[in-house]
This record gives C-alpha cells, structure tokens and sequence, in this order.
C-alpha cells in the first residue's frame, strides 16, 4: 500500500464524496474519519450503486484472534443497497498497519462477501469478518471496500489493541431482535439487550449506576484552568449475567465490569425512547446554550411554559416571521440530532466537544487521524479560511473514543460570526 496513512483522512474525504455524487439527500459525517459531502447532487438521480460512509468496531475472541464489524452506508439512487446486491457489487481488502503515518504491514488479506458475513440492520449494511490478531500490543486496520469494475473506494480506520482484554474490548451489546452488537454507546429505556462474549461463556458481570446529568461541552475559547474534576458518585450497584436478557428502564448512565478491579468499564448510556431526536421542551432547551446568551437561557428557564418560552425565544431572533424561526428550529435540531447519533458516548453526543462543533459549523470538509488525535478542517467558516480544531483522545473510565477539544482564545473571530448567523436565520 503505497499511501501513507498519514494522509488517510484526505482519501476518505475524496472516496466519500465520488460515492455521493448520485445522492441528492445533504450527507452527514461519521464519528470516524469519513466525512460525507454536504453540497446538494443535481435533481436527476442515478441508479448508480454508492457507498457514503462506514462506521467500525471491533470485539476480540482473545488475544490471537478478533471479529471486526462495518457498518456500511450504501445506497442505490435514494434506496439503501440489499446484501445481495452489496455482494455482487463490492470487494472488501484489508491491511493492518503498525501506527498511523507508516508504512509497516503487520497484516492484510481480502474477504469473500456472502450471506455468511454480509446483513443488514435498519437501513445499514453490515459486514463482518475475522482478524488474525498480530504479535503487537496495538495495530491500526484499514478496511477498504471497492466497487467492483472501478475506482471508487471508500476506507475506514480502526484502532485495535490486541492485548487489552478489558470488558470494553471482550463484550458487545446486543438487542434481543439482532445477532450484531450494537455499534453505538445507547439503548432506549424500552429496549431489551444483552451483554455478551463471542465465546458465548456465561459469567456474572457488576454494573454501576450514575443518575448524573453531565455538562454540556464549554466555549471553544475557554481556555481557563478547568482544576480539579468532581468525583462522580455511584448511586446504586448490582451484578447481572452474561447472555441473560436485559431491560435497564431508568434512564442514566451504566456501566459494566467483569472485574471491580478494572479501571475501564463497558459505558452505556440509557435514554428516552425518542432518542436521538430531541422533542420535550425541557431537553429542547440545553441545545441552545451553544448559540444565546446567559440571560436568554434564564428568562426561558423561569417560564411556567417552557413551549411558550422557547417559540418566543425563536420568534424574537427572527423579528417576528414565523415561517423562517420554523426553519431555522427545523435546520438546528437536525443538527441536534446528528450529533447525538454519530456522538454519544458516556453523555448525550449534543453535550460532547465534538457534537458543539458539529452543531455549531456543520460537518468538517476533512478529518486528519492519528492514534490519539483527531483533527477537523474547514475549508472555510466566519471570518477565517482554513479552520481546524483538534480533538485528542483522554483515558475515560465508560468509553474508549473519549475526546476533548484544544480550545484558543484565537476561535472568537471564526465561532461568533457563525453563531450570529444561526441566530438572524441565514443558516437553514
């Protein structure tokens, strides 16, 4: 493989967008490096097959052996793609690099698609296979799928760590309708799942409840001393099986050990039905901290009526005209709910550094990847061109793709201007 994984993010970004070019639906980026064009196609569309982005995880067996999982956005015109059609349609082909930005192989293979190893959940394509596992503590697996006859490609990178056996890297979850782990951090309250190995063993897990409403991410240009953390209490504890059948019915935070001595748990988050969209006038409200004022907020939370309150809010930033504060509802609380999909982790993906980013500027025009560093560009935003924002992974005891933005004083000239436009309508 001749290209440089150091320059991965700047393939992804072009795979992705020649694999949107048939679609005329605005494309939404993954919470790895895909990044999905956000221009509207022209109005004919074609019938042409077209991959738009994958997301991956991976559970290992034990430390010689692991199963990878891609799921796969691929559309055919505005039709998601069948497994069969994905079959004949697609090659996949793997290598597995020592880090990211070299070049030493420490695997590669392709994998024969079938019905064996090619789904489908809801409107995603699922692909799964077998890893041989190399000698190393932590190796970096790059997945490409081809389309067979051409050139296009898409990529997904994955870290792997061979020889972390910890819960979080053994077990998957799993709803009571799906033979797949889940590939997000969150069940609904009225979901059923269980937890499980690949080996299938039976063993009693512990499980720590948090009933904690976690903060929403701070201003990009705050770059005060955030001091000593909380401490995060338990509010309450208990121990479950493997493999058994499960409903966590109130909502918060959980998370699940196999042994109480380990410091890294297996995170999830439990939340209302309507999740990830945001509908209740009390959840309605936290959004809007990334674009009002400190007295706006507090005027709507005096209200009696928080409905009343927040369609005045809306109204008021839109000088009255109700069909452009509809839009402008509709345009921010898709972004909303975007950002909970692809963002989630031990809190809402609204909450997370990368969900205000995302709400606030839009999908990122491209994402550079290393091995604890993520870093958005855009190619243009306020009163700046060529904006980035870096992202690096932190230790967190619920999930393992935990990050925290750098944040500069230098933002307020590039994050005002856009926040300005969200509220005089311009962005709909």
């Amino acid at each position: 493989m001749r290209t440089s994984l150091s320059v991965l993010a700047h393939i992804l970004t072009v795979a992705a967008l020649a694999g949107c070019a048939s679609s005329n639906k605005v494309s939404k980026p993954l919470p790895e490096a895909q990044v999905r064009s956000t221009q509207q196609a022209a109005p004919s569309v074609s019938e042409e097959p077209s991959l738009v982005a994958i997301q991956s995880k991976y559970i290992l067996k034990d430390t010689t052996q692991a199963k990878v999982y891609l799921y796969v956005d691929a559309f055919k015109g505005k039709n998601p793609i069948s497994p069969a059609d994905f079959i004949r349609t697609y090659n996949l082909n793997y290598v597995i690099y020592s880090d990211y930005g070299t070049r030493e192989r420490l695997g590669y293979g392709n994998v024969k698609l079938d019905s064996s190893n090619v789904t489908s959940t809801g409107n995603k394509i699922v692909i799964s296979y077998d890893l041989k596992s190399p000698d190393r503590e932590y190796g970096v697996l790059l997945s490409e799928i081809s389309q067979v006859g051409t050139l296009k490609k898409v990529l997904n990178d994955l870290t792997i760590r061979f020889k972390k056996m910890d819960v979080n890297q053994t077990y998957g979850v799993y709803t009571t309708n799906s033979t797949l782990p889940l590939q997000r951090h969150y069940i609904s309250s009225n979901e059923s799942f269980t937890v499980k190995k690949l080996t299938g063993e039976e063993q009693p897990l512990h499980v720590y409840y948090y009933n904690h409403d976690f903060e929403p991410a701070g201003s990009p240009m705050n770059i005060a001393n955030k001091g000593v953390g909380k401490s995060l209490e338990i509010d309450s504890s208990f121990t479950i099986q493997a493999n058994q059948t499960l409903k966590f019915e109130k909502e918060g935070l959980y998370n699940i050990f196999a042994d109480t001595t380990q410091s890294e748990g297996l995170g999830i988050l439990v939340v209302n039905e309507r999740f990830p969209k945001v509908t209740q006038p009390q959840l309605l409200l936290g959004p809007l901290l990334y674009m009002s004022t400190n007295n706006e907020i507090n005027e709507i939370k005096k209200a009696e009526d928080y409905k009343k309150a927040l369609d005045k809010y809306w109204l008021t930033l839109m000088n009255g005209n109700a069909p452009l504060a509809q839009q402008s509802i509709r345009s921010f609380y898709s972004r909303v709910e975007e950002a909970n999909q692809l963002f989630t982790t031990y809190k809402e993906g609204w909450k997370t550094d990368k969900g205000m980013i995302y709400i606030v500027l839009g999908p990122p025009d491209k994402v550079q990847r290393s091995k604890d560093r993520e870093v958005w560009s855009y190619d243009q935003r306020g009163n700046a061109q060529n904006v980035n924002f870096t992202f690096n992974r932190k230790n967190n005891q619920f999930v393992d793709d935990h990050y925290e933005l750098v944040r500069y004083a230098e933002y307020q000239p590039i994050w005002y201007p856009v926040v300005e436009a969200w509220r005089n309508g311009s962005i709909r």
